[in-house]
């Protein structure tokens, strides 16, 4: 019985990585390699807004494939990472990027990380305080 859940596991993760290993964006988009890196870093700062947590890099949502292609063409036009970053900012919002300038519509989204330390910070201080005082209390009656 083992035997046969192992030979199962097993081909179960064959299955799995083989499904992983088929490329999503088969085509080298530029013969230059720093162009292809630069393509390679801006694909993958992208997210892809059908799958939500892939970036296009790693999607093959119709969508991504399209979003690959403007990257693509902005960069064969001459455009600036900057550039690339604030057409598809203005056109599907700050949500397409994995990292959106900070402004006042995003601050929350910014903040929200230090609020929620801070926030989890001082609840940790004032549990130690009341345990210490119920330490002390208990041991001065």
């Amino acid at each position: 019985m083992i035997k046969v859940l192992a030979k199962a596991f097993v081909v179960a993760a064959l299955l799995g990585v083989s499904a992983m290993a088929v490329a999503i964006d088969s085509e080298r988009a530029f013969e230059d390699d720093a162009m292809q890196a630069r393509y390679q870093r801006l694909i993958a700062a992208v997210r892809c807004l059908t799958c939500q947590n892939q970036s296009i890099k790693d999607s093959n949502a119709p969508l991504a494939r399209d979003l690959r292609a403007v990257v693509r063409e902005q960069m064969e036009a001459g455009a600036s990472d900057a550039e690339i970053y604030a057409f598809l900012q203005a056109r599907y919002g700050d949500f397409a990027l994995y990292k959106p300038p900070f402004s006042a519509r995003t601050a929350l989204l910014w903040l929200s990380p230090v609020v929620l330390v801070a926030l989890g910070g001082l609840a940790i201080v004032r549990v130690v305080r009341r345990r210490a005082n119920m330490d002390i209390g208990v041991d001065g009656a």
